[in-house]
């Protein structure tokens, strides 16, 4: 049996990057679904727990600006790392100082979403386990600020703030009143389960009402 969620999240900027463009940082229009989950999970993680987004809802209207962010050129290769490790090298590393570039950024700002998911228990979960505590422990951790670790909108500078959301669904926001805005191919998720051959996954986002149907949209690979 699945357990609903309802979470309101905000902040002053957004940055979800669409994958074809990463070259330089564009925004999509709306937070993804796998951007969505990594922030509930942000606020409490279990093994045993499968967060699923049903539903996003827009409330502030979608306005974007330009800004240039400081990054690093090169990568910390999880295969180094492990060579590293197993042949007793120097671990690798990144000199921030020395591979610095600047790179402009098409990012959202003054983002506003009502999230709706819900959570199934895996085959992690301990026998003691059941949906009824980790919807306590949700709700608690809600209601108190808590996270698991911090909240943000796409990347680690652009921080979330949240909290459980009370009112009734569906939520009034700026794009109430539009029938429908097509926002094309977005991501969704990655696909794990072959860890050698890790796959995106995308969908037609669709927002009608200012919502966004998640769970009712077909799923791309």
């Amino acid at each position: 049996m699945a357990y609903g969620v309802q979470i309101e999240v905000w902040g002053d900027r957004a940055l979800f990057t669409r994958p074809e463009l990463s070259v330089e940082r564009v925004s999509y229009d709306v937070i993804t679904p796998s951007a969505a989950r990594g922030l509930i999970e942000s606020i409490y993680w279990h093994p045993g727990l499968r967060y699923s987004i049903e539903k996003i809802h827009v409330l502030n209207p979608i306005r974007f600006t330009n800004v240039r962010r400081n990054e690093v050129k090169s990568k910390a290769l999880a295969s180094s790392m492990k060579s590293a490790i197993v042949n007793g090298g120097q671990l690798p590393c990144i000199n921030t100082k020395e591979d610095i570039q600047q790179r402009a950024s098409l990012i959202l700002t003054d983002v506003h979403y009502v999230i709706e998911a819900h959570f199934d228990l895996t085959d992690k979960a301990s026998p003691e386990d059941n949906p009824g505590k980790f919807k306590d422990i949700i709700r608690r951790r809600l209601e108190r600020g808590q996270c698991y670790s911090a909240p943000y909108f796409g990347t680690r500078e652009f921080p979330a703030h949240f909290k459980a959301y009370e009112d009734p669904l569906p939520s009034k926001g700026f794009y109430s009143d539009v029938d429908e805005r097509d926002f094309g191919l977005m991501l969704y998720d990655m696909d794990y389960s072959d860890p050698k051959n890790i796959t995106p996954m995308f969908f037609r986002a669709i927002m009608r009402n200012g919502v966004i149907d998640v769970a009712g949209s077909e799923v791309f690979r």
